[in-house]
Formats: C-alpha cells, structure tokens, sequence
C-alpha cells in the first residue's frame, strides 16, 4: 500500500506547489492589467491572461461564490492559498506518517 501512496501523495504536493505558483502569477498578472504596465492588445499578453484565467476561474470561482463581496479588493486569491496550505500541510503530515516519522 504503501508503494502507491508514496509517489501519490509526493506528486499530489508537488502538484500543490506548482499550482500555488500560477495562482501567484494570476495575481501578478491582474495587477499588472489594472495598473495599465500591460495590455491584451499585445497577441502574447492575451494568451497568457487567458491560459492563467482557464487554469485558476474553475477554482477561484466557487469560492467567490462563498466569501462576502468587498467591492474591488478580490480575496479569493488569498482564500485559495490558504486552502492550498492547509492541503499541503496534510500531505505532509499524511507522507510523515508513511514514512513512520
């Protein structure tokens, strides 16, 4: 059992990780947009909006949907990280105890 979950659960963070590093881009990006440093006229800046937006919307989406609306300050962002820290430290926990730490 312990074979399969293994390489699972260290994928599975290494997942975590990687995604926590696009939503950090998302959020860069969307700075960058509104204080104008870039535009999607450029055929390069509207391909890496849209490929951040079609990662990050089916997740960020839902939890909009939860958390009360502060008017122009969007912090479901910073609910996702939350979330994806408290998955991380889980796994982390979970591979600890694989391991027999």
């Amino acid at each position: 059992m312990n074979i399969i979950l293994v390489p699972l659960l260290t994928v599975f963070g290494l997942a975590l990780e990687l995604y926590w590093y696009v939503v950090v881009a998302t959020i860069i990006f969307s700075w960058l947009l509104a204080f104008g440093v870039i535009n999607t006229y450029h055929h390069a800046v509207r391909t890496i909006g849209d490929v951040l937006s079609r990662l990050t919307e089916p997740v960020l989406r839902p939890i909009r949907g939860v958390m009360p609306d502060f008017g122009t300050v969007d912090l479901s962002p910073v609910a996702l990280w939350l979330i994806i820290i408290f998955l991380q430290m889980v796994n982390a926990r979970l591979l600890a105890a694989l391991h027999g730490v």
